[in-house]
């Protein structure tokens, strides 16, 4: 993905930090406080423009939203779409998903979705497709018992690859679809590359894969 600079984007980022929240690992264990409220964490990987996550937080008032996005000139839409929304359940990090386990504790967050993310197709770089096992290890630290995952893609390679990933690490997987938009699947939430792609009739896929207990790993 090529980005547009926004040489103006770190000081809006600025001027909004109850909105895109600066030194998040101080919240860390503690978000709810940061929302004002108790209620179940979801969080989003690589949130781009914030269409997913804001149409989520509209249509979710229940729940306590976070968008990580480490690029500035993408993320400040987001933070105008939300702030266009007023919307009190939804911030945003602009943080590196690497660096996930510094900012969420152990067992914090409920959900996690991955939208979209870039396909990484060749070889030499699988260890920074965000279905990689060692991104897996961190998302099963962050998530509640029985957590899970959330994954859609255009992409059939790194569907696949994802589908052997989560298997592999031992994940149980729910509500595969091949072609979402000709599913019976309800309440999706389209992203920007989502509506992009689906009016161009190319194929959406999309899974959820939960963490195992440990007691369901035992007896494997």
């Amino acid at each position: 993905m090529r980005l547009r600079n926004k040489p103006w984007a770190r000081d809006a980022i600025a001027q909004n930090p109850d909105l895109v929240i600066q030194q998040p690992a101080t919240w860390k264990g503690n978000w709810h406080r940061c929302f004002g409220r108790q209620a179940p964490l979801y969080i989003e990987v690589g949130t781009g423009k914030g269409q997913f996550l804001t149409g989520m937080a509209k249509h979710h008032p229940e729940i306590n939203f976070i968008g990580i996005e480490r690029y500035e000139s993408v993320l400040v839409t987001a933070m105008e779409r939300a702030k266009e929304a007023e919307l009190t359940n939804l911030k945003f990090l602009s943080e590196d998903v690497y660096d996930l386990l510094d900012f969420f504790a152990d067992g914090e967050v409920s959900r996690l979705f991955i939208n979209f993310t870039d396909p990484w197709p060749k070889k030499r770089h699988e260890k920074r497709r965000l279905t990689y096992k060692d991104f897996l290890a961190k998302y099963e630290i962050v998530l509640k018992e029985k957590g899970d995952i959330h994954f859609k893609t255009d992409n059939q390679g790194l569907f696949e690859y994802s589908l052997h990933s989560f298997s592999k690490y031992g994940m149980i997987l729910h509500n595969v679809s091949l072609d979402l938009h000709n599913s019976d699947f309800e309440g999706n939430i389209m992203t920007e590359y989502e509506e992009k792609f689906a009016k161009k009739g190319m194929r959406i896929y999309r899974c959820e894969a939960q963490f195992r207990t440990n007691e369901e790993s035992h007896n494997l």
